[in-house]
């Protein structure tokens, strides 16, 4: 079992911020109070590729996205019911059926190769 290590104020100051704004890692560590110019951006940048950091920053995205579905749904929902553009109705409302899972049937192709041999006897 791994030990989980600990993150300081500073480093999750670092990932919120950036998860929560999409700054720079420049603008991150300036705001996260890492040292000020090419310093604590490259400190800062060194912090992200630790790997408990980069799971704390996986875990933070993924609530991010989880708490900003309903909003990406609503929006959806608008666009196939009140979009000017009948193809922006369609392909919302084609995306919403889809991930309802209500997906159309693939088309497919098949092909066969081999010899084909017909023999019509007529006597």
């Amino acid at each position: 079992m791994l030990k989980q290590i600990k993150l300081t104020n500073k480093q999750k100051c670092l990932v919120d911020t950036i998860v929560a704004l999409g700054c720079s890692i420049k603008e991150a560590s300036a705001k996260s109070g890492y040292a000020e110019g090419e310093s604590g951006r490259v400190t800062a940048s060194k912090t992200l590729r630790l790997p408990h950091i980069q799971e704390y920053m996986q875990q933070r995205v993924r609530e991010s996205i989880g708490l900003n579905a309903t909003k990406a749904s609503n929006k959806m929902l608008q666009l196939s019911s009140s979009a000017k553009s009948e193809y922006v109705q369609l392909e919302a409302s084609k995306d919403i059926l889809d991930r309802a899972g209500y997906k159309p049937i693939e088309k497919s192709m098949n092909l066969v190769t081999g010899n084909i041999n017909v023999s019509i006897d007529l006597t």
